[in-house]
């Protein structure tokens, strides 16, 4: 297993919007705290001189937050190279080779299309630019169970697979990697991490706003395959998982892909797609589309620990509220001693971890209001709440791909594993049901499930206490 520095880094698609909006702040992040001081080289297909390449970075800095220290940007601009060129000339690739000069292990970007995945890594292959070298590719790894497992053997044809890096940005967040910490740094929470206290799980990924410009990737991927197939699995994996065997990588990925392993195979009964009223009449999107913007679906994990637990997933486009949260629904103690306890079906005690917009760890109890009867509330007890200085994603997973550090990636068999629990519902599955902007998604949605107390929207957090 490599674990030695990469001592240059190729960003392909250097100038689309993903490297502007998101790349090239986190470059100057990591000048600034020292992790980057090896050659950044920029490929894409636009004839750009280096000095536009350089006034691009600049715009993006600029607009992400600001120059704030001039001595680290001015290096970040001293780093950079550019070559255009054609993905599937081979002599764009010589061109890299010769940029490359003396750099013995290169990290490669891959910020560009899906479709070109297999292209640029063939090539990689044939310019003799592997060796020693990782790959790091942008989501979505493939579209269903068959296109993924052909992507992994083109990457596989020329890469190990401990040298390549599935990037997802949204397991780079410091609210997803707390979510492992505080599973296993805590001992008060293992003895009812399970069915016998589990009631119920719910993770929801709301926006309020609407596709935008994307109608086009929206009409061909949707809201399962953009959203709940990797982010909200990958929040199942890290809340499902058992303990790993050690504190390497290798370890807690082999416990997330067991998770995907167990997952039961989705049903068209187990989900329900929505489509917000409007969306037809977006740029790039078909006058009788059936693409989902809002999907709810129920999930059980076929293990020891979750045998007969439901997990709840949902995530939708202009619903009331931007933000992720996920709630741990406890079962009602054994004996209702007290009435008002006993009738909060489905408000009982719970964990919540909210992600975003501001991240918090949070534990609901019931305690009794002042006064001779025994009447109570439930109030929230914060463990956590956001933390300045943090890291942002892509800075910490360039890094950690630059390092070796596979533990925030994801490995070929847990890519799998996920997409074979979907691949049927993305076959054949219900027509979407409308829903009105701002709501929370269709009706059909509540039904599915009704049985264990409703919906935990984010607006409804009760306030804390102490």
């Amino acid at each position: 297993m490599r674990t030695s520095q990469s001592d240059a880094l190729v960003v392909y698609g250097v100038t689309g919007d993903l490297a502007h909006k998101m790349i090239f702040p986190a470059l100057y992040a990591m000048v600034k705290r020292g992790n980057l001081n090896v050659p950044v080289i920029g490929v894409a297909f636009p004839k750009w001189s280096l000095e536009r390449l350089q006034k691009r970075v600049t715009h993006s800095i600029k607009q992400s937050g600001g120059i704030d220290n001039k001595q680290a940007f001015q290096r970040l601009l001293s780093l950079l190279k550019y070559v255009s060129g054609d993905y599937n000339d081979s002599e764009t690739f010589a061109r890299i080779k010769l940029a490359l000069g003396k750099a013995k292990r290169p990290a490669h970007y891959l910020a560009i299309p899906p479709s070109l995945f297999g292209t640029v890594i063939k090539n990689l292959g044939a310019a003799g630019l592997t060796e020693n070298a990782r790959v790091i590719v942008e989501k979505p790894f493939g579209r269903d169970l068959a296109s993924a497992r052909a992507l992994n053997r083109v990457a596989r044809s020329v890469f190990p697979e401990d040298s390549i890096f599935r990037i997802d940005h949204f397991l780079g967040k410091e609210a997803i990697m707390n979510i492992l910490y505080f599973r296993f740094a805590n001992s008060f929470l293992e003895p009812i991490w399970n069915r016998n206290y589990v009631s119920s799980v719910q993770i929801t990924l709301s926006e309020n706003f609407g596709v935008g410009k994307r109608g086009a990737f929206y009409e061909s991927a949707g809201c399962l395959r953009d959203v709940i197939q990797n982010h909200l699995f990958q929040i199942v994996a890290l809340l499902a998982m058992e303990p790993p065997a050690g504190r390497h990588y290798s370890a807690v990925q082999t416990e997330k892909a067991t998770v995907f392993k167990a997952m039961r195979q989705l049903k068209p009964a187990d989900i329900v797609r929505g489509q917000y009223i409007g969306y037809r009449q977006e740029d790039d999107v078909a006058k009788n589309s059936d693409a989902e913007t809002y999907c709810a679906l129920r999930l059980f994990v076929d293990s020891w620990r979750w045998d007969g637990v439901p997990w709840y997933l949902r995530s939708g486009k202009y619903l009331p509220d931007t933000a992720t949260e996920i709630i741990v629904e406890l079962k009602p103690p054994p004996q209702k001693l007290f009435a008002d306890a006993a009738t909060a079906l489905g408000k009982g005690n719970y964990l919540r971890f909210r992600l975003s917009p501001d991240a918090a760890i949070a534990i609901a109890a019931r305690v009794k209001l002042a006064g001779e009867e025994f009447i109570g509330k439930q109030r929230e007890l914060y463990l956590l709440e956001q933390q300045p200085g943090e890291e942002t994603p892509y800075e910490r997973l360039l890094g950690d791909a630059m390092k070796g550090d596979g533990g925030l990636f994801t490995r070929e068999d847990a890519v799998e594993a996920a997409w074979e629990v979907v691949d049927k519902v993305l076959k054949h599955h219900p027509r979407v049901r409308p829903y009105k902007r701002g709501t929370w998604g269709p009706k059909q949605a509540d039904a599915l499930i009704e049985s264990d107390g409703g919906w935990h929207n984010p607006t409804d957090t009760p306030p804390t206490g102490s």
